[in-house]
């Protein structure tokens, strides 16, 4: 048993290491971004770049105020969580939906993320369901602070600290359907969704999935993929899918 359990430990040691090692370079590339970024002249120019390469007014600017501090210890540890998620998340595009725990916010009960799919928008009401996940906090206040937050909201330590919240984003767009994670954080594992990501699922399987936000969060190609199955379903029988 002691050699069975070493062999475990020395297994666990070695998948550790592998994933370090291929992280390393994207973290490190990652790293001095966001040292680069702490000159504001750097920072301000960079953002300028950004904001001119954005296609649609959909997708939500980049903007970090000037007195935010990019490159700290809350930051590196940040950055390297949400890039350890990305690359160990099991859900991945033409595969199957990961179906995970989430509580529901008016109704404080569990239920499965692919059950409560059931919140529609109007645009797409004919087409699809719209679903909101909160995860745990990007910029909490004890954390990785944002003055650009609307909120300052502390790192949660239970799951009712998280259905606060939640409740601050229901309150903001009353008669959205959106659920929280557990404290487990399944959901935000499975989907690689720190900080923010959008997806759709079609069938219990993911068709479609944006990338890491906040640069990766494309609503424009959303938008494009809905208004492209709309086309698609003309004079076809109507499926209705999940985001």
């Amino acid at each position: 048993m002691m050699h069975d359990s070493g062999g475990v430990q020395m297994a666990r040691a070695l998948k550790h290491a592998a994933l370090c090692l291929m992280l390393l370079p994207r973290f490190l590339l990652a790293a001095v971004m966001l040292w680069l970024l702490d000159f504001l002249c750097i920072r301000k120019k960079v953002l300028l770049k950004m904001g001119e390469r954005q296609d649609s007014p959909d997708d939500p600017p980049v903007c970090v105020a000037d007195s935010n501090k990019m490159f700290t210890v809350e930051s590196l540890r940040a950055v390297w969580y949400g890039q350890k998620l990305d690359f160990l998340k099991s859900a991945h595009l033409g595969c199957a939906a990961p179906n995970t725990e989430v509580m529901l916010v008016q109704e404080r009960r569990q239920v499965r993320i692919l059950d409560c799919m059931k919140g529609k928008r109007p645009q797409y009401a004919d087409i699809a369901d719209f679903l909101v996940v909160y995860i745990e906090e990007a910029h909490p206040s004890d954390g990785w602070v944002s003055s650009d937050a609307p909120y300052q909201i502390p790192k949660h330590r239970c799951l009712e600290d998280r259905l606060r919240a939640a409740q601050l984003m229901l309150a903001e767009v009353p008669g959205s359907n959106v659920v929280v994670d557990n404290m487990d954080n399944s959901s935000n594992a499975a989907y690689g969704a720190y900080f923010e990501r959008l997806y759709i699922v079609r069938d219990e399987r993911v068709v479609y999935q944006g990338g890491r936000g906040p640069e990766g969060y494309r609503i424009s190609e959303l938008r494009n993929w809905l208004e492209r199955y709309r086309n698609d379903l003309a004079g076809s029988p109507t499926v209705v899918l999940h985001v």
